[in-house]
């Protein structure tokens, strides 16, 4: 186990607090039934949210990543975006702003994009990854309007196997999105710092066995 990350025990002691990251039986969008659940959509009010967007704010100037707008996408990623894109200029870093539609609007400005325009080292901001796919869409938005896809930051790195066509293959999307897409990614915290948190709580005992399973089943080598 790797040693322990203050932000990350924070921020997992957050999202268990406000019911977002819960423990139990969940079927995920691969079909597999995973011992805990992570749903952002539930920091449903303006004080989670402003504590949620500083958890973000403190990972990414902590990387060192460089960036010069913040996307959000839709739909999950633009209230994050925002939210992030406000704490920034709270902490002295305003940086331009822009989310898409999945729709296009036929009136008014017209199109799919909101906000500033798209340009330079965009940093694209979500929730959690799954399959990648979310981001490869982003991508190619952001490549359309002549702009740079630069890096990734999301709540949650689940560090399981992606799938492809149904399968389960050797990577996370999170290690698809940093080696084959080649954007920087950063995450608050990631499977390891949960189950660091499950065996260091009392009474998560069975909770943290059922977590490792899982993670012995499907997850990922990280030893690159």
């Amino acid at each position: 186990m790797s040693d322990k990350d203050p932000l990350a025990q924070e921020f997992v002691q957050f999202a268990v607090a406000c019911g977002v990251l819960r423990f139990g039986e969940f079927k995920t969008k691969a079909g597999r039934m995973s011992p805990y659940f992570f749903n952002a959509g539930l920091f449903d009010d303006g004080a989670k949210l402003g504590q949620l967007a500083g958890f973000y704010a403190e990972r990414l100037i902590e990387s060192g990543i460089e960036f010069d707008m913040v996307f959000g996408p839709a739909y999950k990623g633009i209230p994050l975006g925002a939210a992030v894109a406000i704490e920034l200029a709270r902490r002295g870093r305003n940086v331009p702003f822009a989310y898409n539609r999945k729709e296009a609007k036929d009136h008014g400005e017209g199109g799919t994009l909101v906000g500033a325009p798209l340009k330079g080292r965009v940093l694209i901001v979500d929730d959690v990854m799954s399959a990648g796919t979310a981001a490869r869409e982003s991508i190619a938005i952001i490549q359309a309007a002549g702009a740079i896809p630069h890096a990734v930051c999301i709540a949650l790195d689940r560090q399981e196997m992606a799938t492809e066509s149904g399968k389960d293959v050797p990577y996370s999307a999170v290690q698809y999105v940093r080696g084959q897409l080649g954007l920087n990614v950063c995450a608050i915290a990631k499977l390891g710092d949960l189950m660091q948190y499950l065996q260091e709580t009392d009474g998560s005992a069975a909770d943290a066995e059922r977590v490792l399973a899982y993670r012995q089943r499907y997850g990922v080598d990280e030893s690159e």
